[in-house]
């Protein structure tokens, strides 16, 4: 692409203010290590750039969800912790083993397989166990917990096993005050003692995710899991803005407007005519769509910035490009139209565009598609 060239659509990523957010964080939680979650490609963000700038930034592990993903860190040359926990029997735990990485198990049959893979791989597997202390999905069930702690343990007196860590994740820290959390802290806290009663000596304990290292500071334990706080994204509304707790934005999302013209009165735009045009306007050609990640559910009231003025799509959002009524305005062929960004400029946020869609603006920054270039700046002081 030229310097010249207009971009059909793009991703902006700001390292440094992602920087800027993990020394923010840190700061919430001095007293635990700071592991940077970089699964499902960095949050939308670009998984290697992030992770290498969390790491400037001071975050002493990087969590991934997929094996293939802290594999493909190894290959670029992120050194240090790497984490990951989502396995299926038969996926690459001798690789993994190989590669250093901290290996997560929530049963005897999973730890049974890296021990297979440790002893091909001639060398102990670093695994941390899981506990299910009531978000339901991963994770080992009280009942279940002496039976894996008691393998591991012998995992760990056979040579083939050193288990680093003992961790859960929270269901709900994203509402305060809701009655699950201290559950769930309690019972973390009763299943990390049965197991270090038991003789497990863990390096990390962890529960804490964005909300909870960021409002509950008796659940950080000795390291906290930052997700999509990392990329400036509050994890809910109802915690706080992201200026609430001092972090930005990283992403910004543009496209350049791909056609201009006039409309009369009673004009149908877009599948299905689910907009007309009120009176003779001029509509607005955005050139991306479902196709680029954009939610078709925000047909209607997706917002967006352009010239200046909010505008809303105008009918049904399609694979690859939908409209706005610019209400006669006519900005020139080309010119910017700002989907989402920090909110500096008036433009809209993601969090808009997850009320605008019905859903959390966790999946607005994740599922921008991979046909959208991610141009990764460094233009912010730190």
């Amino acid at each position: 692409m030229t310097e010249t060239a207009l971009p059909r659509v793009r991703a902006d990523i700001d390292l440094a203010a992602l920087r800027a957010n993990v020394r923010t964080l840190r700061a919430h939680a001095p007293g635990a290590a700071f592991m940077a979650v970089v699964k499902a490609d960095g949050y939308g963000h670009g998984m290697v750039p992030c992770a290498r700038a969390a790491v400037e930034a001071g975050a002493t592990w990087v969590g991934t969800a997929t094996p293939e993903e802290a594999l493909a860190l190894r290959a670029a040359g992120i050194g240090g912790r790497v984490m990951c926990w989502l396995w299926t029997p038969g996926s690459p735990w001798r690789e993994a083993v190989e590669a250093d990485i901290d290996v997560s198990v929530s049963r005897v049959d999973a730890l049974g397989e890296v021990v297979t893979a440790a002893r091909a791989a001639g060398r102990r597997a670093r695994v941390q166990l899981k506990a299910d202390t009531g978000l339901g999905r991963n994770g080992c069930m009280p009942e279940d917990w002496p039976e894996l702690v008691a393998a591991a343990l012998r995992a760990e007196a056979d040579g083939s096993v050193r288990v680093t860590g003992v961790w859960s994740h929270f269901a709900c820290a994203d509402e305060p005050g809701h009655p699950s959390i201290a559950a769930q802290l309690g019972t973390f806290k009763e299943m990390v003692g049965r197991a270090e009663d038991a003789g497990v000596r863990p390096e990390v304990r962890h529960i804490a995710n964005s909300p909870a290292a960021l409002t509950l500071p008796e659940t950080h334990f000795d390291l906290v899991r930052p997700g999509i706080a990392m990329y400036g994204v509050s994890p809910s509304p109802e915690v706080g803005t992201p200026a609430d707790f001092g972090l930005r934005p990283v992403m910004t999302v543009t496209a350049a407007l791909a056609h201009v013209k006039r409309a009369p009165a009673g004009h149908g735009v877009s599948y299905g005519h689910r907009y007309t045009t009120p009176g003779e306007t001029t509509l607005g050609l955005v050139p991306a769509g479902y196709g680029d990640g954009i939610p078709r559910h925000a047909s209607g009231t997706g917002p967006v910035l352009v010239g200046g003025k909010w505008r809303t799509a105008a009918g049904t959002i399609a694979m690859d490009q939908f409209v706005v009524d610019l209400g006669g305005d006519e900005p020139e062929l080309g010119s910017e139209a700002v989907l989402f960004g920090p909110g500096d400029r008036g433009e809209p946020t993601a969090e808009d565009w997850a009320r605008a869609a019905g859903t959390i603006a966790y999946e607005i920054v994740t599922r921008i598609g991979a046909r959208v270039p991610r141009i990764y700046r460094d233009e912010r002081s730190d």
